[in-house]
């Protein structure tokens, strides 16, 4: 930018003390040191502006980066999950072949059935859990005085009021 000394500025106020008067140039000066603050806050702006247009680039690179990354991973995670099924898939094979071996010959405890049946889906027991919330019995907290409900401060005072002070 332009490099304003000591010796320049003094040269600059003289001649426009000269130029404009005594008594309009404070409110000129004014006026400069105004439109000076807005410039500086106009480049300042655009300065952000521009950081943040390349931080923004930099993340997109990053984010296309991880990506590309994720799905290698995937892909290698999937590669690998299909491997190890056909080898299971091949170890099941042999094994059910053996079995069936077995079946024939008469040597194994099923009676013919498949070595390999399905297993049942799990079924969760019908329990009314709701009704088990403690493992105390509700006739034996009434009769030790525990609060079954819980109540506020100012229901609790009014339901001990006596009943000629109502309000």
């Amino acid at each position: 930018m332009i490099d304003f000394g000591f010796d320049k500025m003094a040269i600059i106020g003289a001649v426009a003390l000269i130029v404009i008067g005594p008594e309009k140039l404070p409110r000129v000066a004014r006026t400069v040191g105004h439109l000076l603050g807005k410039a500086r806050r106009y480049v300042a702006d655009v300065k952000a502006e521009v950081n943040r247009s390349i931080e923004l680039e930099e993340l997109q690179k990053m984010k296309t980066q991880f990506e590309t990354a994720a799905r290698d991973v995937e892909s290698s995670v999937t590669q690998e999950v299909n491997a190890a099924s056909a080898a299971f898939n091949e170890i099941g094979k042999g094994l059910q072949d053996a079995t069936s071996g077995l079946d024939s010959v008469g040597l194994s405890g099923d009676s013919g059935g498949n070595a390999w049946a399905p297993v049942p889906e799990y079924k969760r027991p019908n329990k009314k859990w709701r009704l088990k919330r403690s493992a105390v019995p509700r006739w034996y907290k009434q009769r030790a005085g525990v609060r079954l409900h819980t109540q506020s401060g100012a229901a609790r005072v009014a339901r001990f009021r006596p009943p000629g002070l109502k309000r």
